[in-house]
């Protein structure tokens, strides 16, 4: 398969899921939402959760990359960035659409182990890059001696978990989470007579 059937094809794949969600997608959805058929998609991918695998390996790759983007002059001006990254919608108009899609897919990964495992690289790499950043800014004097950069980044994966599932729930605000956890920032990491600009 070509790099560009496959860009397709996951293109296709992240409109349908916008659409029709997790539970009620069809690979004809799929095949609608592209210059594929259905039987084009059966012969690359033997079914539904074949290809949503490959959609989510996708989307890791895509976000390895993405994650590393946002940095700053110094580790807390990286921190504020990447707590921004991680909040802000990258698509307004499908962003709710498809967060709630991806919260279905979650929902799955008790009951599913390949999901889960797919699911658990993406807790991972989000962990690893705060818990980076936060130590970067205690060996630096940014942060202050005491803070746990493992800990802290634990933290920082559950607010956002449960930012993204309580904005697909109830439409909480992420803006409401993101102040609330520069706030974190300003008032427990920094160190004294450190300061970063928290817009």
């Amino acid at each position: 398969m070509t790099d560009e059937t496959i860009d397709e094809i996951m293109s296709a794949t992240y409109c349908a899921l916008c659409k029709h969600g997790y539970a009620s997608l069809r690979m004809q959805d799929i095949a609608d939402e592209s210059t594929k058929s259905k039987a084009t998609l059966h012969y690359y991918y033997d079914s539904k959760h074949d290809l949503l695998c490959s959609f989510l390996e996708y989307l890791y790759e895509s976000f390895d990359e993405a994650i590393e983007e946002p940095t700053g002059d110094d580790p807390a001006e990286e921190l504020v960035a990447l707590v921004e990254f991680m909040l802000t919608p990258r698509d307004e108009d499908t962003h709710q659409e498809f967060q709630t899609a991806i919260l279905e897919i979650k929902a799955q990964g008790p009951y599913d182990e390949t999901f889960r495992e797919h699911l658990t690289r993406f807790d991972r790499r989000i962990h690893d890059r705060f818990e980076a950043v936060v130590e970067a800014g205690v060996e630096r004097g940014v942060f202050r001696s005491d803070v746990d950069p493992d800990a802290t980044a634990d933290f920082f994966v559950t607010v956002i978990n449960g930012a993204r599932s309580r904005y697909v729930a109830v439409e909480y605000p992420f803006e409401n989470t993101r102040r609330s956890l520069l706030g974190y920032v300003e008032s427990s990491l920094l160190a004294d007579g450190a300061g970063v600009v928290v817009e």
